[in-house]
């Protein structure tokens, strides 16, 4: 979230935050702010400060009923996708929002959706009383996102993040809509906090006429360990024999490499078409319905989990918070 000064757009102070959106004043809740020493723009968001992140809820999730995260749209749905790897078992909602037009500007829409955000966060269930979101979400322009399914899609209008191959989690209009038989059910564990994300890794994103100099400077990258790559339609890939080889090369020097469609609303089925059922006999995995931002923060995290190769395979596999669709039983997870 930002704020304007000297003309140009600067992290805001969020200790100053009470004064941008007064109407917190009305919410009816006990608010807590805590804010970086430095905010950064989220251009400069590594992993570094996710785990900064995932500590400092750790560190406090004990003491509130939820948590909202203010961040910069450029990088917010990584951010929101590696924290739903990171915080395992999560039993409250931590839900990222922001703004296109900054807090101070007179049709900023930064109020209203920290406001909303805020209830989303306290929100319960009217009859059950527990918690209503146990999700890491993305709330933006009246509709919230799993976290691990947010794509920034717009730079120019309010309705920035969508979530095209899973539905929205709830919506708010006059009133809260949500859709309970989207969210993800309570933990039956307490939380756990990985420590550890893994970042070598790489995006290789295929185009007509990409050469055999690019995807091997790529590939070859020293200690490289995992690579997402964005394929065509449902998984296609060149069936040139340099670009096998490149793959056959790394894929034998024990890199992973998750395959992801170029679509919006693509879904890889390897095999479907002659030009991706090579790359399964390469040792390629197929992404899914996964996105590019859920699957380069999984393989982080799943890679710095430290496994041997046959869990680590079957984990880039596994629908691990509901960032993949596998039929009836998608959502449900799996613990590592």
């Amino acid at each position: 979230m930002s704020v304007n000064k000297r003309g140009e757009l600067v992290p805001m102070d969020f200790t100053q935050i009470r004064k941008q959106v007064p109407e917190m004043r009305h919410l009816g809740m006990q608010v807590s702010v805590l804010s970086l020493p430095e905010p950064i723009d989220s251009s400069n968001v590594t992993p570094a400060e996710w785990l900064m992140l995932a500590g400092i809820l750790q560190q406090h999730y004990a003491q509130y009923d939820g948590f909202v995260v203010l961040h910069g749209t450029d990088t917010m749905a990584y951010s929101a996708a590696a924290l739903s790897y990171l915080l395992e078992n999560l039993g409250k909602p931590v839900i990222f929002t922001g703004a296109q037009v900054p807090v101070g500007r007179i049709r900023t829409d930064a109020r209203r959706n920290l406001v909303t955000a805020l209830e989303i966060a306290a929100a319960r269930h009217p009859r059950a009383g527990t918690v209503r979101v146990p999700e890491v979400c993305v709330f933006f322009n009246d509709v919230l996102i799993r976290g691990c399914r947010a794509k920034k899609v717009e730079s120019q209008h309010y309705s920035a993040f969508k979530s095209e191959n899973y539905p929205p989690l709830a919506r708010a209009g006059i009133e809260l809509e949500f859709d309970d038989s989207l969210v993800r059910l309570l933990p039956a564990g307490p939380l756990r906090v990985h420590p550890q994300l893994d970042d070598r890794v790489v995006i290789l994103k295929l185009f007509p006429g990409i050469t055999e100099r690019t995807v091997r400077g790529i590939l070859g990258a020293e200690d490289l360990r995992g690579c997402v790559l964005e394929t065509y339609g449902s998984g296609n890939a060149p069936t040139s024999p340099w670009f096998l080889e490149c793959l056959r090369e790394a894929t034998a020097r024990g890199v992973f490499v998750l395959n992801v469609s170029q679509c919006e609303e693509g879904r890889v089925i390897q095999g479907r078409y002659e030009t991706s059922a090579h790359l399964t006999d390469l040792g390629v995995i197929g992404g899914e319905d996964i996105t590019t931002e859920a699957a380069i923060t999984k393989l982080m995290y799943v890679l710095g989990l430290g496994h041997d190769a046959a869990t680590t395979r079957r984990l880039l596999m596994s629908d691990l918070r509901g960032e993949i669709s596998l039929g009836p039983a998608a959502g449900t997870g799996i613990r590592v």
